[in-house]
């Protein structure tokens, strides 16, 4: 292959990655309309059914792909890490799912702000690692900016720390996790299904579950959660193989945007002023921390070393 058709090829899987990317975010972005249409269903009752008909998808692309096969290599530690991801990942969306039908995407919305810098926060208190001056900086506003939002409120804001914080830790965990995308998921759906179907199957006999009874459409909205899930997911694992993570962390702040953008506008959600100066202490931080980011990018390309901070 020659030369320009190298860079032709390259260039043309970045762009296939940057449209996943975007794709991914987009979807996510547009998750608090598509939970806010399986009233009357409650969040428990909502998580139970992502949960399991994101496994009957994962197993029927498992199978497709055969990666499925995959699982039988699963060491106790593997599990353990797998069982771990699990409990990370469906209290990040059991919490999300309550935020939303509660009315507080905005505070949903913060979350996933929050959330690139409470996975460095994360790395320095677990794995050690070193902080440049950007980065601290970055934290150090983040952290003002939670005390303005926590006197705003009137308490540290639960719901968007629980939601950075559990992402968070899914993100350490998958790092070390010894699978793909497509059969971790799925590893994650067999742990969490006997808890899906225990309690789908206790609203099915008590007579309190939203399954049935409220019409065809609702159904198949509630089954559609297992697609709306997966979807997202496999279009940022394909994105995550092509796209450089500068441009991946650029590309995940569309998520926060679109969902603060339907609360405010669509929701007409309460934003006083001093809720204001914390989201904007935030976005401060996220550019300084994104700024050093690309910076770091740049002078690794160039082959000069980072001075240590």
């Amino acid at each position: 292959m020659s030369a320009d058709a190298s860079r032709s090829a390259r260039r043309s899987d970045t762009e296939i990655g940057v449209a996943a990317g975007v794709g991914a975010h987009l979807m996510w972005g547009m998750f608090p309309i598509f939970f806010g249409l399986l009233a009357p269903a409650g969040p428990v009752e909502i998580l139970a059914h992502r949960m399991l008909w994101t496994l009957v998808l994962m197993l029927a692309v498992g199978l497709v792909t055969r990666r499925i096969v995959r699982l039988r290599s699963l060491t106790p530690r593997s599990m353990l890490l797998v069982a771990a991801a699990a409990a990370a990942i469906s209290l990040n969306w059991g919490v999300y799912i309550y935020g939303v039908t509660s009315g507080r995407v905005v505070e949903t919305a913060l979350g996933y702000f929050v959330n690139p810098l409470v996975s460095v926060l994360l790395g320095v208190v677990i794995f050690r690692e070193r902080v440049n001056r950007w980065q601290a900086g970055a934290l150090g506003l983040a952290a003002v900016a939670v005390l303005v939002l926590t006197v705003d409120y009137g308490h540290p804001p639960y719901i968007a720390l629980t939601l950075a914080l559990s992402f968070g830790a899914y993100g350490l965990i998958k790092k070390v996790v010894p699978l793909d995308p497509v059969t971790s998921l799925t590893a994650e759906g067999l742990v969490t299904a006997p808890f899906a179907i225990g309690y789908l199957g206790f609203l099915a006999v008590t007579g309190t579950g939203t399954f049935v009874g409220h019409g065809a459409g609702h159904a198949l909205l509630l089954m559609t959660a297992g697609v709306v899930t997966a979807a997202p997911l496999l279009l940022f694992g394909a994105a995550a193989q092509r796209v450089p993570l500068v441009t991946l962390g650029i590309i995940q702040y569309l998520t926060p945007s679109l969902q603060m953008a339907w609360g405010v506008a669509v929701l007409h959600e309460d934003m006083p002023a001093s809720r204001w100066i914390g989201f904007a202490l935030i976005w401060l931080a996220l550019l300084v921390f994104t700024v050093d980011a690309v910076r770091r990018v740049r002078t690794a390309r160039r082959g000069v070393l980072e001075p240590v901070p």
